[in-house]
């Protein structure tokens, strides 16, 4: 996977977990967003897309160097913590790419 398409799914995995997150706490419906939740995915497409480290990375909570401002930082973690768990039910070739990711990480194995 090249970084184009790397940075690219890492949008809509995030996307993906503002959605859920906003549809079960917020009542969003038809895939629209609050604002608030509009623009927390706008500013970690934002950050997806300056990150230095999109190539040897896996995740951004692995990452040694945390781009997000602190708040923001607290808001992701959030929809991460709400999302996770329902992403398997809601999407799960994504959650599948996650644990195999993690796993090949825990093993200091390079992802592909």
């Amino acid at each position: 996977m090249d970084i184009n398409q790397k940075r690219e799914h890492e949008k809509r995995v995030v996307a993906e977990m503002i959605g859920l997150y906003c549809h079960g706490t917020h009542g969003s419906r038809n895939g629209q967003l609050c604002s608030e939740c509009q623009s927390l995915k706008e500013y970690a497409w934002m950050q997806c897309d300056h990150c230095p480290f999109m190539e040897i990375k896996t995740f951004c909570s692995n990452c040694k160097v945390h781009c997000y401002k602190p708040e923001m930082r607290e808001k992701i973690k959030k929809v991460m913590r709400y999302s996770g768990p329902r992403m398997v039910f809601h999407h799960p070739l994504m959650s599948i790419h996650h644990i195999v990711a993690s796993q090949k990480e825990r093993k200091g194995m390079k992802q592909p």
